[in-house]
């Protein structure tokens, strides 16, 4: 059995979307972001929706526990498939909620969630950023940051969606040092959230460092990964616009490393690559493309529990109250996931 990672979260929330659809109000600075040529909204919204479903049900297979919340629709979030934007949870008890660039992805920001995580697990406190909105002032989460919990690092692509007196006040609060970096693709355009161009692992790192505008910088970044004893894996513009790097560190069955990333984007990788990730980690392919066509992958659906659990005894599994469609404020323990199930769903191991 591997040691264990700081880097590598036992659980995650995953919120399963009612209306999904490539959002415009984030599309003119989300290079990734496409649209399903001649396929129905609803037909798009229920892919979107089993995509989910499976996803969660194969990390549940793997031994991740998996929180799944369900979006009715009635806030109008078609981003709400991407949770790991407006929250992040940390070792100590500490949880951030974070400033959203677009009015439509603030609106995702649920209590709901944070009370269960609350009941789940060990909060000390939660902080909250989301008041800088009123400001201009916005920082999504661990999009916008890709976070070294081990070595106390936030990198950072500078971006719409990534504000420095943001990150400042993060980093005092969380005890991270920032290290930010101007990013540029083939068009000149900044990477919107940092996740999608870098994965921070336990023994390694994903990274499509070529992006990084500066060459001084670049050689910071990498030295600054690589001083944390991790293996550089570069990723090239073909591989990034696979989603290659939006992938996440997980912690399955025994306490086996898992890297969780889109079919699509473990393709893309080299037999080399992959070769240095099965040193310390299981590749776990999940089939997302409907999902992708909103410009994020994997990481992005996954937010990370780092939190310590509450060690409650049940004499058996409680079981979930019935619940009418579409309620969203409902939190059932369940042994599997259907997509009839519209309570949020709590999957034990």
């Amino acid at each position: 059995m591997p040691p264990p990672s700081l880097q590598a979260p036992a659980a995650v929330v995953m919120v399963r979307p009612r209306h999904f659809t490539p959002n415009p109000e984030t599309a003119a600075d989300n290079a990734f972001q496409a649209h399903a040529a001649g396929q129905p909204p609803d037909e798009t919204a229920r892919r979107a929706y089993a995509e989910v479903s499976d996803a969660a049900a194969r990390l549940q297979d793997a031994g991740v526990r998996v929180h799944l919340f369900e979006d009715d629709g009635r806030r109008h979030t078609p981003d709400s498939v991407f949770p790991n934007n407006w929250f992040s949870t940390h070792a100590g008890g500490h949880v951030a909620l974070y400033p959203m660039f677009a009015p439509s992805r603030r609106r995702e920001r649920r209590s709901d969630i944070i009370e269960h995580l609350k009941a789940e697990y060990r909060v000390q406190d939660v902080i909250d950023y989301s008041g800088l909105e009123q400001d201009g002032m916005f920082l999504e989460g661990t999009g916008a940051m890709v976070l070294d919990h081990v070595a106390r690092i936030a990198y950072t692509a500078q971006s719409n969606r990534a504000n420095a007196v943001a990150l400042e006040r993060f980093c005092t609060h969380f005890n991270f040092e920032p290290m930010a970096f101007a990013t540029a693709d083939a068009q000149g355009q900044p990477c919107y959230h940092t996740n999608v161009m870098l994965c921070v692992g336990t023994d390694f790192a994903l990274g499509g460092f070529y992006l990084i505008a500066d060459p001084q910088r670049r050689a910071a970044v990498r030295e600054r990964l690589r001083e944390g004893g991790r293996e550089l894996i570069e990723l090239d513009a073909r591989q990034i616009g696979e989603f290659a790097g939006n992938a996440l560190e997980l912690t399955g069955r025994s306490g086996q490393r898992l890297l969780a990333l889109s079919e699509r984007a473990c393709a893309s990788l080299t037999r080399g690559q992959k070769a240095v990730i099965k040193r310390s980690a299981t590749l776990l392919p999940l089939r997302v493309p409907t999902l992708e066509l909103a410009g994020g992958s994997v990481r992005c659906m996954l937010a990370g529990i780092h939190l310590a659990r509450r060690r409650v005894a049940f004499s058996e599994p409680a079981r979930a109250p019935a619940a009418s469609p579409g309620d969203s404020d409902c939190i059932a323990q369940a042994d599997n996931i259907s997509e009839n199930n519209s309570a949020a769903a709590l999957i034990e191991q």
